[in-house]
């Protein structure tokens, strides 16, 4: 395993080798919960034993980018921008949250976009054991106190709108 953060800070010049490779599972504290971040949601599949036909909710660090992968409905623009902590499911079927201004940005800035999802087998408590060991690399931030409640979710319609959690 790869330690890339330590102490609040980058190791330089990120001294692991092949720490930034798209299949990688990396275990996180994101912008509420600890969990896996990976761009291979089959890996992330296989390691939660979560069924195949769920999908991932894909974490963006910029609306620009966002923009990039579906269009935004116009009611919900507003909404959607200022959002924090909060996913989306949009008219296409998919899923996304805007991370801003936290300390998990530095490294979606850096692998661009990535699937999220808790830390645990799916259905089951958090278990920092399990985490470790299925992870390829661990990366650390200084402690943040409010990492215990999930994103909210909303599905979005071209006119509508509803609270799925």
């Amino acid at each position: 395993m790869d330690f890339v953060y330590q102490n609040g800070g980058i190791l330089p010049p990120y001294k692991t080798v092949g720490w930034m490779k798209s299949t990688n599972i990396y275990l996180t504290p994101t912008d509420t919960t600890i969990g896996f971040v990976s761009q291979s949601a089959d890996r992330l599949t296989t390691i939660k034993h979560r069924p195949p036909h769920k999908h991932y909710i894909k974490a963006l660090p910029t609306l620009k980018q966002l923009r990039t992968f579906t269009r935004i409905p116009e009611k919900h623009k507003n909404r959607v921008r200022r959002s924090h902590r909060t996913s989306f499911v949009f008219p296409n079927g998919h899923s996304y949250r805007v991370i801003r201004d936290t300390p998990h940005t530095q490294l979606l800035k850096k692998i661009a976009w990535v699937y999220t999802t808790s830390a645990n087998l799916s259905g089951e408590e958090y278990d920092e054991r399990f985490a470790q060991s299925m992870a390829d690399v661990i990366v650390g931030f200084p402690k943040i106190d409010k990492l215990t409640k999930a994103s909210k979710i909303y599905k979005l319609g071209i006119n509508n709108i509803q609270k799925i959690r």
